[in-house]
């Protein structure tokens, strides 16, 4: 996991990806002792100043000098911040108005007003940077500036916060929130939840109620509760937003476009900052645990004078030419590499690790388990076949079990949150597809003097429909995998070249020893850099490494079935889009088929939580099918040639 503040201004990446801090030397000496230090030759020599020189030199940095452009948006999109936080002060979702749209206050006109400038200012700003900041540092300073108003206002878009509040005290108080509503246990802050969910169960995991039920101990009151919880969203944001970087180099992204996409996104500040909704949990959980799968090491080589793989670097001894020492630390052979016993359970621990956390991010959020299937590939080392990936993903699937059974019994609930996932399909809105054509069918039917009640039906077709695609795009990614040669290695001839590597686990085979490995990350191929040549002077000899050929399929695999769980499911909300959008913004070289939806979503609710699809629910209803229809045909007769990327 790579530290956004610690990006250094002197690494250049050979795929356009955010330099980090932490540096590991081929010597094999403590990343932490040598950060920044530049990468030595396998020679031996250890020309820090010469090659930190000629990889600027050569390299394209994934970053860019910032502009006057820049500084403007930045103060553009500050300013919408804080219009927003204004607007949210006079008329967000506060506790006592329940009952009052925010148009109907005595501050009504100037609260919209307010709200759509905002909202305009920050999704435009947003926009004007959709190709990336000038650095992935840049990019967390200036979401975290705009971050700054929405942390001090009113809860925005929703009141799900009161709803968080109110489960809590239900679980706290001794009752089952997965058989009983809140306004039926008797909630003391019953006011503050929106009706249509003061009578519905929980629809959320065993571990966010545990975490719920903590922020209401702790917190005294609803003030302090609600302050918890959306402590505890910005935690889940922080450690998502760590990840990025890691994620965007292993699928060959910028990280500078990556963090940009998802932190300075007007859902993110609206909904997971101010709204402190608990998908940004989901996504704390789900990053870190996708980034150890695609930084998991392969196996440690075999061939003679190979560097290790899995190792970080060579042994310091080794790369000098001296003997080996008399005692090698921790177990290690005259390589320089783990026991293949050690390296076995190592890499199962960590498999374990990531199926835990990912099974984490299901008990919070049930959709999550869209992505297991693709976190199941990612787990495979090499080309994957039944066997490996009945090895691997076995251990993945056991700490994802492991994880779902341990909360299910810390709370005693046991399977019960299972039976409350249907109640988060008890509002019918346009804004999903599948409901939109229920909708026009029953408008039909009312036309014609008949009740069709087809809008349970309509439901039942998006499942049915999303559950036949994930299958498809998931055998589409296993077949892409296979298509990659694990063994596959890149040889650069140019003796100019010098080889920008975030993954020293790779095996060095080259007839080179000349040239600098620069190494910091693991699990990325080595890579080529050319002075001339691609955008930025970066490029590969025959096509991207295979790591990130098997990293970005299977990425953009699970970003790709969480958009299309967001379509095809039985409700939408602005802050769902949050979900694929995260994944993508790591995975996808082409943006604006996801960007362009994300920024029309941002403009759905006001402040109070009013949706306006509500205002407009015929005519949305009929707009939505016409445009699904239009998209149905047009996809049809391309559907071979689609891609997603």
């Amino acid at each position: 996991m790579t530290d956004p503040g610690a990006a250094r201004s002197d690494r250049a990446s050979a795929t356009g990806s955010e330099a980090g801090s932490d540096r590991a030397s081929v010597t094999g000496s403590d990343p932490a002792s040598e950060a920044g230090s530049a990468p030595a030759s396998v020679t031996g020599s250890d020309p820090a100043s010469d090659a930190r020189a000629e990889a600027r030199a050569v390299t394209g940095r994934d970053s860019r000098p910032v502009t006057t452009r820049d500084r403007i948006v930045r103060w553009i999109g500050l300013a919408g911040a804080l219009l927003l936080a204004i607007a949210g002060f006079l008329g967000g979702a506060l506790p006592d108005e329940t009952t009052i749209r925010v148009w109907d206050s005595d501050d009504g006109p100037l609260t919209v007003v307010l709200w759509l400038a905002g909202t305009a200012a920050m999704v435009g700003a947003w926009w004007a940077l959709r190709d990336g900041a000038p650095s992935a540092r840049w990019a967390y300073r200036t979401a975290g500036l705009w971050a700054l108003p929405l942390l001090s206002t009113a809860p925005l878009g929703s009141r799900d916060v009161y709803s968080y509040a109110c489960q809590g005290w239900v679980y706290a108080d001794g009752a089952d929130p997965y058989a009983i509503g809140v306004a039926a246990a008797g909630c003391p802050w019953l006011d503050a939840v929106a009706p249509v969910w003061r009578d519905t169960p929980a629809p959320y995991g065993p571990f966010f109620v545990l975490l719920a039920a903590l922020a209401v101990l702790l917190g005294g009151g609803l003030v302090g509760t609600v302050a918890l919880l959306r402590l505890l969203a910005v935690a889940g944001l922080l450690v998502a937003a760590l990840c990025l970087p890691g994620l965007a180099r292993a699928a060959g992204v910028p990280a500078r476009r990556a963090t940009w996409l998802l932190l300075a996104s007007p859902l993110v500040g609206v909904h997971l900052v101010a709204g402190a909704h608990n998908d940004a949990v989901m996504l704390g959980l789900l990053l870190p645990g996708l980034l150890l799968l695609v930084r998991r090491p392969d196996r440690p080589a075999t061939t003679p004078g190979q560097l290790p793989s899995g190792r970080t670097a060579a042994p310091r001894w080794l790369r000098s030419g001296r003997t080996a020492p008399s005692g090698l630390p921790s177990g290690r052979t005259a390589s320089g590499q783990l026991p293949s016993g050690r390296f076995a359970a190592l890499a199962a621990a960590r498999l374990l690790v990531a199926g835990a956390l990912l099974g984490l991010a299901v008990s919070v959020k049930a959709t999550a388990v869209v992505v297991l299937p693709f976190a199941a590939l990612l787990a495979v080392r090499g080309r994957p076949t039944l066997p490996s990936l009945s090895r691997d993903g076995g251990l993945l699937a056991v700490g994802v079990v492991g994880a779902l059974v341990l909360t299910s019994l810390l709370s005693g609930l046991g399977l019960g949150w299972i039976g409350g996932l249907g109640s988060s399909g008890d509002t019918v809105q346009w804004t999903s597809p599948p409901t939109a054509v229920g909708m026009v069918v029953d408008y039909a039917g009312e036309l014609a003097g008949r009740h069709l009640g087809a809008v349970p039906v309509a439901r039942v077709v998006g499942l049915v429909l999303l559950a036949g695609f994930l299958v498809l795009l998931w055998w589409r990614t296993w077949s892409a995998l296979r298509t990659v040669d694990p063994a596959e290695s890149m040889s650069v001839t140019d003796p100019t070249r010098t080889l920008d590597s975030a993954e020293p686990s790779r095996a060095l085979d080259s007839a080179e020893p000349s040239r600098a490995l620069d190494s910091a990350e693991p699990r990325h191929a080595l890579h080529s850099v050319e002075p001339t040549g691609t955008p930025g002077g970066v490029g590969w000899p025959s096509g991207p490494p295979a790591a990130e050929r098997r990293s970005r399929p299977t990425l953009l695999g699970a970003g790709v079935a969480l958009a299309a769980t967001v379509i095809l499911a039985p409700v939408f909300h602005p802050w769902y889009v949050t979900w694929p959008l995260a994944v993508l913004a790591v995975a996808a070289t082409r943006t604006c088929w996801f960007v362009l939806p994300s920024a029309l979503a941002a403009f759905l609710t006001l402040p109070d939580g009013t949706n306006l699809a509500r205002l407009v629910k015929a005519p949305g209803a009929v707009a939505m099918t016409l445009l699904l229809v239009g998209l149905v045909i047009w996809a049809l007769p391309r559907l071979h040639r689609i891609r997603f990327d």
